[in-house]
């Protein structure tokens, strides 16, 4: 297909701005045809107010129409061919190999959301029947599901060109919950993404449901993002990415006259503790393990070990040694954008500086011209971090920061210390767990993933998955932005009581015409009202 360097509102191209952009390869700095046309304001307008007419359909649309929906978008990504590939390996660096399981994972979560859609448990359909003769007071007839939040603004991530994109989690789970979506593109891949929401656009028309159910804007967070949060039919945003601009978004929609909320994913560090007995029992292999984690992706990943805590003895001295022994062996690798290296050499330089720091082992940084980085590994002593909050500080790329302590009281301390995480990670055996418990209480309260004797930087796409945790990790802990959960972001409780049989949404409806999972008089069951207790 022909790129046309414009957004589509409603499923047009339009360029009504005079501001463009380019992509940049970031390994050649070449800038990528086409430029790009800015979204204007009045763009972005059209594109909330084509989204808010359209709503209403997708919303009342029958789970079968919105599962086909989410199938039919895969099946139009999957016929874009080598051709998206080939543009996102241009404008992110990433290999193709990579991307090629990008996309298979962009896709088979779509489809993994039309299953649950088709389901239709995730709606949390309840009804208590209507007790007249109760005393002293009757009961109401109380019918509850969970109903779409309205028009949702996903914002692309900058390492995930495809599965945390235009159609990645964010829009999949949208689309699944019944809300339109108007996805804001990452200015650094913005030819993926007109790829991407093109094949949404087409999925929409075969579909024969409404164009306006989705819009791509193309443009700076500033310029595009900020009139997108602030309009006032809009219901909710996705978010992943900075610390920083995350909390803008959080703030922004939080300022509204009607404030909405922001679902961001912000910041982590994602802590790793390693106790004696695993590492006296297999260190090598744990140490493996911990530098291929650093470095997948070029530490580009939000669930890359930022922080290794261990306690201090010989057989802790050799596992360090192992991992500074692997470190020439781990060639620079090309980050994804130039300013994302910038911004990691900058943090990954004030963290070297800090008192108490000293780096164990550290390639050179690779070349700038090719926009490369290279590992880092440091270490400090648990009483320097517990004095230097600084020291939690995400480095996004390629370090991490052993913190030795001299006791598991100060590795307990240095638990409780740390901020809310996506992850945190145990490595232990069977003599480490029995002193273990206070320091797995403390890690419950920290992150919204636990591990044992793994590494986080897998986030496997299912229905038991939590990709979530306390702040900074998140805006909001309760909820996840990978796996089946995620559809909850998009949807809010609606009650009706004493509705007529012909006003109830077919979820709610005596005969249980959808033969979902519902809970009736606090009972779970697919059986018809008529049939229950």
């Amino acid at each position: 297909m022909q790129l046309t360097g414009q957004s589509l509102i409603a499923g047009r191209p339009t360029a009504a701005g005079k501001k463009s952009f380019a992509a940049v390869n970031p390994a050649t700095k070449e800038a990528l045809a086409p430029a790009f046309v800015v979204a204007t304001a009045e763009e972005v307008d059209q594109a909330v107010k084509a989204a808010a007419d359209a709503a209403p359909v997708l919303q009342a649309a029958s789970p079968e129409k919105r599962a086909q929906l989410l199938e039919t978008i895969a099946a139009e990504i999957e016929l874009v061919g080598p051709t998206l590939l080939e543009r996102a390996n241009a404008e992110s660096g990433l290999p193709l190999a990579r991307l090629s399981g990008e996309r298979d994972r962009t896709c088979s979560q779509l489809r993994l959301f039309a299953s649950v859609v088709r389901e239709g448990s995730w709606i949390d359909a309840r009804i208590d029947p209507a007790l007249p003769d109760r005393k002293p007071l009757p009961r109401p007839d109380l019918r509850r599901m969970l109903a779409p939040l309205g028009p949702v603004a996903v914002f692309g991530a900058s390492n995930f060109p495809l599965a945390f994109s235009v159609a990645g989690g964010d829009t999949a789970s949208a689309f699944a919950a019944g809300c339109p979506v108007i996805a804001k593109a990452h200015e650094a891949h913005p030819c993926t993404s007109e790829l991407v929401g093109s094949a949404i656009v087409r999925a929409l028309a075969a579909c024969d449901l409404p164009i306006g159910l989705f819009s791509l804007l193309q443009g700076p967070g500033a310029e595009v993002g900020v009139p997108l949060v602030k309009h006032p039919l809009l219901a909710a945003v996705g978010f992943t990415g900075s610390h920083t601009a995350g909390r803008a978004l959080c703030d922004l929609a939080a300022l509204r006259p009607n404030p909405i909320p922001v679902f961001a994913e912000m910041s982590s560090v994602n802590p790793v503790f390693l106790l004696p007995g695993a590492v006296r029992e297999r260190g090598s292999v744990i140490a493996q393990g911990l530098l291929g984690s650093v470095t997948l992706g070029v530490g580009q990943f939000c669930t890359k070990p930022g922080l290794i805590f261990v306690l201090r003895d010989n057989a802790t001295k050799g596992l360090m040694d192992a991992v500074a022994a692997g470190v020439p062996a781990c060639a620079p690798g090309t980050m994804l954008t130039p300013g994302i290296r910038e911004r990691f050499l900058q943090v990954q330089e004030r963290l070297r500086s800090l008192p108490g720091i000293r780096v164990a082992a550290a390639r050179e940084p690779g070349s700038a011209a090719k926009n490369e980085a290279a590992v880092t590994v440091a270490a400090t002593t648990a009483a320097d971090f517990l004095r230097t909050p600084e020291m939690a500080t995400e480095a996004f790329g390629p370090f991490t920061l052993f913190v030795e302590a001299s006791s598991m009281n100060e590795l307990l301390a240095c638990a409780h210390a740390i901020e809310g995480q996506l992850t945190a990670t145990l490595h232990g055996n069977d003599s480490d767990w029995e002193s273990a418990g206070p320091l797995l209480d403390a890690l419950e309260r920290k992150a919204g993933r636990l591990l044992v004797n793994g590494f986080p930087t897998g986030v496997e796409v299912s229905h038991a998955m939590h990709h979530g945790g306390p702040s900074p990790a998140t805006s909001d802990p309760r909820f996840t932005s990978v796996g089946t959960a995620a559809i909850l972001r998009w949807a809010r409780p609606v009650c009706y009581q004493n509705f007529p049989a012909a006003l109830l949404p077919a979820a709610l409806r005596d005969d249980n015409p959808l033969q979902i999972w519902r809970r009736i008089n606090g009972a779970l069951t697919r059986e018809p009202l008529a049939s229950c207790p």
